[in-house]
């Protein structure tokens, strides 16, 4: 399979193409030579003397398992590293493998490119590579309907006209802002909605383009497919530079600067980290409390306007060469104020769909009790919710909000234990707890 990357395009031949529109699930296959892994032998060289430099012996099993590369093309590297007398067997071993050990040249060598970078993890793909993998596993090729939308809500609360909603909007792929009240749920619906689209997808450890190393998978944001899911996490078929994932959903709040969208280096380490929507790529990017950053919605937003449109990003590598990366993934901007209070018109119409999240009904609210008491392991009761609702929110109007049957539920049952007394919904343990939990956090 041939392909050529340039910085404005991507040249897919059609047997790709072909591969990428099928229904078929994109898996890397394990690379038969050095050639398909599209590195450059000398970069593994370099990363295999690193390895031996902290480890003084190792076998070549054991070199091929961290490389995350074939045994026998470590094999074929570390013969030509010991015709070059960088390396010297140190012990036998079985199954026609080695102990290794470093030369003094070895020694000189690995310390020579310990200081160009530090990381010693797996061998990196290809930036073409990643590319044909986003193709292969974007979200808009998932379509979701409203049956996947559903299942996807599966556990928590969520109006049938709400759902009406959000079905188009992530049927579409497109941004949305989701604006309301806080604690009724906008980052738990968003964490639950990335679900529509298929539960697994490949990424890779780390990303190699122009002799920068770009890590990728942050155990933050990528959380390991379950082992008995369907496709298998490691096996002889699947490139182990690679690694299943759930889909991933990366929320980021108040902290959020533009340095966090570019690519971030360490001086001294050689090592760069992938900026917060590469590693949303094939998922969603939730942007909570929109608007309470340190950098002004304008200019977060301009920093977007190009890539919503294009559906590509444009970054800087260390060494100050552009390159072009995919921008695919649902990106919601999650906000207490009104939309329109925090950008102009141009950028909204850039984001197709503004949903409001309202507060909770009485029925929902019911709803989202027995809910939480399945969840804690306690009886519900339809007549201490409605006690609750007319002693602590009629009377003094205050808002229903949808975590708010959670965080009284653990408050009372913080004070059950405290008291050595079975967890129960009782009107005086509500009537204590609701006196610090509205007074400290939601005062009417």
């Amino acid at each position: 399979m041939s392909t050529t990357m340039t910085t404005d395009t991507l040249q897919i031949t059609p047997e790709l193409l072909s591969l990428i529109d099928s229904d078929t699930v994109f898996q890397p296959r394990v690379p038969s030579s050095m050639k398909e892994t599209g590195l450059n032998p000398i970069y593994i060289e370099g990363l295999l003397l690193k390895h031996l430099a902290t480890t003084a012996t190792c076998t070549g099993r054991t070199l091929a398992q961290n490389a995350c590369l074939p045994f026998g093309m470590i094999t074929e590297i570390m013969n030509s590293l010991r015709k070059r007398q960088m390396v010297v067997h140190s012990n036998g071993n079985t199954f026609n493998d080695y102990e290794y050990a470093l030369t003094e040249n070895g020694r000189t060598r690995a310390h020579l490119m310990q200081r160009d970078s530090s990381y010693v993890g797996p061998a990196p793909v290809t930036l073409t590579d990643y590319i044909l993998s986003v193709e292969a596993q974007s979200i808009v090729n998932e379509s979701p309907d409203e049956e996947r939308l559903r299942e996807a809500c599966k556990g928590i609360s969520v109006e049938p006209r709400l759902l009406e909603s959000i079905g188009p909007a992530f049927n579409s792929g497109a941004g949305l802002f989701l604006f309301g009240a806080p604690g009724n749920g906008k980052t738990t619906l968003a964490s639950h909605l990335t679900k529509c689209f298929g539960q697994h997808i490949w990424v890779p450890h780390a990303i190699l383009e122009s002799g920068q190393l770009i890590k990728f998978f942050d155990p933050q944001f990528h959380k390991p497919a379950a082992a008995d899911s369907k496709l298998p996490l490691r096996n002889e078929n699947c490139d182990p530079r690679w690694i299943k994932i759930q889909r991933p959903t990366v929320v980021v709040g108040g902290e959020l600067t533009l340095d966090d969208l570019e690519i971030s280096y360490k001086q001294g380490g050689g090592v760069s980290e992938a900026p917060l929507q590469l590693k949303s790529n094939c998922g969603c990017l939730l942007i909570d409390d929109f608007g309470r950053q340190r950098v002004s919605p304008a200019h977060l937003l301009n920093r977007w306007i190009v890539p919503l449109e294009s559906h590509r990003d444009f970054l800087t590598l260390a060494n100050g060469k552009k390159i072009q990366v995919p921008f695919e993934q649902l990106i919601i901007f999650s906000t207490n104020l009104q939309p329109e209070d925090l950008v102009d018109e141009a950028f909204l119409r850039r984001i197709p769909y503004k949903i409001e999240m309202n507060d909770p009904s009485d029925e929902e609210f019911h709803h989202l009790f027995k809910l939480y008491c399945a969840s804690f392991g306690c009886e519900y009761r339809k007549d201490v919710v409605n006690y609750l609702i007319q002693t602590h929110y009629a009377p003094v109007g205050r808002a229903k909000r949808r975590c708010h049957p959670r965080d009284l539920l653990k408050q009372v049952r913080s004070y059950c234990r405290y008291k050595k007394l079975p967890l129960e919904v009782r009107p005086e343990y509500f009537d204590i707890v609701a006196r610090s939990y509205f007074a400290m956090v939601l005062k009417g």
